[in-house]
């Protein structure tokens, strides 16, 4: 059977000639099929990885295929290289995106939650990548209008492989092992590029300590510096910051700060925070003198609540190992439970990313499971690329 575009299909597109394309389409309904019986399946359909495929995606990277890039201990589970390809084709990416799927599993692996129980967690944690450099547009990834939304194969797939890779390598499903209660919407589609055009800083990954990876591998610790790099962590909650009703920065922050002050998702005494700015709000806080590091700064200081207001909600009295603590130090004692507790553990706890559109003076806070390494991981690619056509 071959395809061929309709009409209008061809009055859509820059280069009308008809494309003939072999395909079977009884056959890819029949793999599709098998993926859900087998049960490798996330809900969506998936793509058939034949191993001239998984061959595709491995000729991207220098490391070696029986590489382990990942263990939970204790489920006595592992990911090698070749098991990460196979989870990314069946993600829909292309063999040139695996390169990042493996620097973002890499920058995934240096937060402690992600190597213990976090996939296991009753929150159900969602794991946010950042990306940086000149890639984002060579690959296709968003970082403008709608850069958390659908639309977008790079960011989509980089994202679905991961959650993949935690089905398939280490057998982490709902209802099984993984306990997640309601979990995080978008759980498996929280992928972006950072806005890097309309930043008025540099980019995260410059801001960051870089590491080379998590791997042990001679190879991938050689590689040279890039501003092609991934920054991930894990989120609890999402929340919205509308704000494009003052042009006063520090009434900007103090409505990010009431983001991360909400006591609905405080369980521990600290709790680092992800800020993912709005270019607007971005470009109104440098153009008053502000960095990315008096931004976080800032918001160390002020983001929290007070011991009254703990007490409201029931959360005055847990202890250090099973919730929150009253934080000594963080202000002077004061009658009525005015003492103010502070809720972030440092400046450097809070990733600052500028992603989005221009436009709309919109903002988003999302809680950190645990904390944010701080750190990102190198985008490292086999030269010259390979043809990467599935």
């Amino acid at each position: 059977m071959t395809a061929t575009p309709s009409a209008s299909t061809r009055a859509r597109t820059p280069h009308p000639s008809p494309v003939e394309v072999p395909f079977d389409a009884e056959a890819a309904v029949q793999a599709v099929e098998f993926g859900y019986v087998r049960g490798w399946s996330d809900g969506l359909p998936l793509t058939p990885a034949t191993p001239a495929m998984v061959d595709r995606f491995l000729a991207t990277t220098p490391r070696d295929s029986g590489e382990i890039i990942g263990s939970l201990d204790h489920l006595g589970r592992a990911c090698t290289v070749e098991l990460a390809a196979v989870n990314a084709a069946m993600a829909g990416c292309t063999p040139d995106l695996f390169p990042v799927v493996l620097a973002a599993w890499d920058a995934l692996m240096l937060e402690r939650a992600a190597r213990g129980g976090a996939w296991q967690s009753t929150s159900g944690p969602s794991p946010l990548i950042v990306v940086n450099g000149p890639l984002r547009k060579e690959l296709g990834f968003n970082s403008t209008g709608g850069a958390l939304g659908p639309g977008f194969r790079a960011n989509a797939t980089v994202a679905r492989a991961l959650g993949l890779i935690i089905r398939n390598a280490f057998g982490i499903h709902p209802h099984g092992l993984e306990q997640s209660s309601q979990g995080v919407p978008g759980r498996w589609s929280l992928c972006v590029g950072e806005n890097e055009e309309d930043s008025p800083w540099e980019p995260l990954a410059t801001s960051t300590s870089t590491s080379t990876s998590t791997s042990t591998s001679p190879g991938a610790d050689a590689c040279p510096a890039t501003p092609d790099a991934v920054t991930a962590t894990l989120l609890r909650t999402c929340a919205y910051v509308d704000n494009r009703h003052t042009a006063d920065p520090e009434q900007i922050l103090w409505d990010l700060a009431d983001a991360m002050s909400a006591t609905g998702s405080i369980i521990f005494e600290h709790t680092s925070c992800a800020l993912l700015l709005g270019p607007d709000h971005a470009r109104l806080l440098a153009d008053h003198g502000y960095s990315r590091r008096d931004v976080q700064r800032w918001l160390y200081e002020h983001a929290g609540r007070t011991v009254a207001d703990l007490r409201r909600a029931g959360k005055d009295g847990l202890g250090a190992d099973n919730g929150v603590r009253h934080a000594t130090g963080t202000a002077p004692a004061a009658p009525g439970g005015e003492e103010f507790v502070r809720f972030l553990p440092s400046p450097e706890s809070v990733p600052v990313v500028v992603t989005g559109a221009p436009g709309a003076a919109m903002s988003m806070v999302g809680r950190i499971f645990g904390a944010w390494s701080g750190r990102s991981v190198p985008v490292v690619r086999r030269e010259p690329h390979p043809a990467t056509a599935p």
